[in-house]
């Protein structure tokens, strides 16, 4: 194990550079063991993925764990199909292991490179009519609560703490395996449709995003109409072929590989062009073995109930003038209803408006709130980890389960030995 301050670490921020943490100092340790140790005798804790997020949840004026060496498979459970892993691995890492072994996880977001404990706890998703997010794969998870003891939680169990803890937030403890639902693996092929009109979504929404096993639109709010549709399909066996449609609801094949983001070299993106391969190297938008990044950025994100989608994009487009000067690339995506409490898509399918912002954070911050107002009546809550100026009151009236989840956090953590101030502003209130 190993511990240092920050005033010598390098990396004291998160991946896009944007935020900088508060923590006195970094823990790395190297069992569970050591974290049940180090909890212990700490007063204020909070837990590191890959530092993917892009706001203060994951920030503390107390101590930060990484669990970057808590990295390892535990066991694969073919009667039951399930894995069991440490919660510091990556998903690209998970994947090679998973599909070597015949099986595959049903979803994955558009970067392999997050953690997988990380994007489970802000309830991170990737795409398709009928896939959940990538919490809704979670059967277990071993936490360590603030005293060092470790408790598990599963489906398994009658008591219903579990459906609240999945998505935590970090707020629980520090969770250290996880046990996730699998499936035999399988695969695809991608193309990419170009010059999509808004107006289609009006009369063919369900169609569109229906048509494959993953879809999203990519748009620069330019114009009307989305740039690129990324169509994911899931094929019977590896040999099978599938031809790209002439023509998609207006939109057309594109004639070679694209970025998302238009007029960046498309040499890091999953391939593209109906080339067959496996699930893991189809699903993300973006090759493991290399960061896809356009340059520094920003990131917000926002779910809107499946019915008001259409009229909810028909508002972003009315600001579409604000929106493109500071974009790099906006994406649509669609997301299953699940059970678990502080996730967006509670009872309810949901669609995901992303926006991925140019690094000019003091322009983002005034369009936010236009942005929000746009979605208002449409009931929108942001992303968990990504940046929003949403009034807390506001982001808590969505969460239905959120007086159950402020009651299971002071039966877990009563001295909030794992809060910090975005727990504070967003979950617990005055």
């Amino acid at each position: 194990m190993s511990t240092k301050g920050y005033d010598d670490m390098e990396k004291n921020r998160n991946w896009a550079g944007n935020f900088s943490y508060n923590a006195l100092e970094l823990h790395v340790p190297e069992t569970v063991e050591q974290v049940q140790e180090l909890v212990a005798r700490s007063n204020r804790i909070k837990v590191l993925g890959t530092r993917h997020s892009f706001n203060g949840i994951a920030d503390t004026g107390g101590s930060h764990f990484s669990l970057q060496k808590l990295d390892r498979v535990i066991a694969l459970d073919r009667t039951h199909n399930r894995v069991t892993v440490e919660a510091g691995i990556r998903y690209g890492e998970l994947c090679n292991y998973l599909h070597g072994n015949g099986y595959a996880l049903h979803n994955l977001a558009s970067l392999p490179h997050i953690s997988v404990g990380g994007a489970i706890a802000t309830a991170t998703h990737g795409s398709g009519d009928l896939n959940g997010n990538l919490a809704t794969a979670v059967h277990s998870l071993e936490i360590v609560k603030a005293d060092g003891e470790t408790i598990t939680l599963s489906r398994d169990q009658e008591d219903g703490a579990f459906a609240g803890v999945v998505v935590g937030l970090g707020a629980f403890g520090v969770v250290t395996k996880l046990t996730l639902d699998v499936v035999p693996a399988f695969h695809m092929s991608q193309f990419i449709y170009e010059n999509l009109p808004l107006t289609q979504l009006e009369h063919h929404f369900d169609a569109i995003f229906s048509s494959a096993y993953s879809v999203s639109l990519f748009t620069d709010w330019k114009s009307a109409s989305f740039n690129q549709v990324w169509v994911k399909n899931r094929l019977s066996d590896a040999a099978a072929a599938i031809q790209a449609e002439s023509e998609f609801y207006g939109a057309t094949p594109a004639p070679s590989h694209l970025h998302p983001v238009p007029g960046v070299s498309p040499v890091n993106c999953s391939e593209q062009m109906g080339i067959a391969g496996p699930w893991y190297e189809r699903l993300p938008h973006f090759r493991m073995d290399f960061m896809p990044s356009a340059g520094e950025e920003l990131q917000s994100e926002y779910f809107v109930p499946r019915r008001d989608a259409y009229s909810a994009l028909c508002a972003i487009n009315r600001l579409r003038d604000q929106i493109s000067p500071l974009l790099h690339v906006s994406e649509i995506r669609t997301i299953a209803a699940d059970d678990l409490w502080m996730s967006p898509c509670f009872k309810q399918e949901m669609v995901a408006i992303h926006f991925t912002w140019r690094d000019n954070w003091q322009a983002v911050q005034q369009l936010l709130p236009v942005i929000e107002e746009q979605l208002e009546p449409f009931h929108a809550r942001p992303h968990w980890g990504k940046l929003f100026t949403m009034a807390p009151a506001r982001v808590r009236s969505h969460y239905e389960k959120l007086p159950d989840f402020q009651k299971l956090l002071h039966r877990y953590d009563p001295e909030g030995k794992f809060g910090n101030d975005f727990v504070t502003q967003y979950i617990v209130g005055e």
